[in-house]
């Protein structure tokens, strides 16, 4: 158990806490996008980094919807995993003097965020249907679908331009 989380002894309470989590993890990469906008170097990806913290800030309005929904408070507790993911590329990005070997280390760590977060809606979405809690699916869906969809976007992105760039 966590330092400010409760107990997990239930389906339901493994439910809430990994809404809890995605919340934290949704909140912690609007604070790391700012930082990768200003250093990327690339346009395009300057561009999808800029798209991609409006669009967080939408999935973060969602999970507020599904916790009024749930009878809760919207709060998050600790994402050790969305830490690491952070802090490592943070490092990465402060090694790297080179622009565009620094764009492909961020292209790379925003990657690994959208991994998690596909792995983690994707999980809390069967957890829903499993508690048979079909009223927050759709919100959950439409955000599992963005995260699909700015995955694909940076893969094109790195393989037609910014890797190759860094090369």
């Amino acid at each position: 158990m966590g330092l400010f989380s409760k107990p997990i002894k239930s389906m339901d309470d493994l439910f809430h806490h990994m809404l809890q989590d995605i919340y934290y993890a949704e909140q912690q990469i609007t604070k790391a996008l700012p930082k990768m906008i200003a250093k990327a170097s690339d346009p395009q990806l300057k561009a999808g980094f800029e798209t991609h913290l409006r669009e967080t800030e939408g999935q973060i309005r969602r999970l507020d919807q599904v916790f009024q929904t749930l009878g809760q408070s919207a709060k998050g507790v600790r994402c050790a995993a969305m830490d690491g993911i952070i802090a490592e590329a943070e490092e990465i990005i402060g090694d790297t003097d080179d622009a565009e070997v620094r764009d492909a280390a961020m292209l790379a760590a925003a990657q690994a965020v959208e991994h998690y977060e596909i792995t983690r809606y994707g999980t809390i979405i069967a957890y829903a249907q499993q508690l048979g809690r079909k009223d927050v699916i759709g919100p959950l869906q439409q955000t599992l679908e963005e995260e699909k969809a700015t995955d694909k976007i940076l893969t094109s992105l790195a393989e037609s331009r910014v890797n190759r760039k860094a090369a």
